[in-house]
């Protein structure tokens, strides 16, 4: 795993490197599910509620990060809502390979080695490239657990790289005495 910090991925630059044909040993994705709670209920459109977590910010989100924000968030909503009161869905997959260059670690490594300049690297890890606006996680829901998908949601972006925002992309006129 990757032994420099978030911050160093985070921003979008230059082309994106998704080529795993050419590129040997690229590490497996962390993100178990991209699907979770009642699936055939969002496909038939049983429920009236979706809200979206979307990047306000052009970024890049780690798969390890994007499995965290899965993680708190399918809890604390399936904490209130229960199995098959909710669909939540990862919307952005982690296509784009990431890479480092291994520096010396040490005593006296920073006289030792300088490193090499513009050097390729090794796979570390995979990110998804955002955009801004991009939806990265939806939640469908009925109307009385609104409250708590938004805070499910907000709590998932406290795990993004980027600041977020959350907005109901369907069922307003559902919504009239909750908010």
């Amino acid at each position: 795993m990757a032994r420099k910090p978030a911050k160093m991925y985070r921003r979008l630059k230059g082309q994106a490197y998704t080529r795993r044909k050419y590129t040997g040993g690229v590490p497996n994705n962390r993100i178990l599910r991209f699907h979770m709670g009642n699936r055939k209920a969002a496909e038939a459109d049983e429920f009236p509620v979706i809200l979206e977590l979307k990047v306000d910010e052009s970024c890049q989100i780690r798969h390890t990060a994007l499995e965290s924000a899965r993680q708190i968030s399918n809890a604390t909503i399936r904490e209130a809502a229960g199995q098959e009161g909710y669909a939540l869905r990862i919307k952005v997959y982690p296509h784009h390979i990431l890479r480092e260059n291994k520096q010396a670690t040490g005593a006296g490594a920073d006289r030792v080695s300088q490193g090499m300049r513009c050097s390729f690297g090794k796979n570390v890890g995979t990110a998804a490239r955002c955009k801004r606006g991009t939806p990265v996680i939806t939640i469908s829901t009925k109307p009385q657990f609104f409250l708590q998908a938004k805070d499910a949601l907000r709590k998932a972006s406290m795990k993004i790289p980027s600041p977020c925002s959350t907005s109901v992309a369907k069922g307003h006129e559902h919504l009239k005495g909750l908010v």
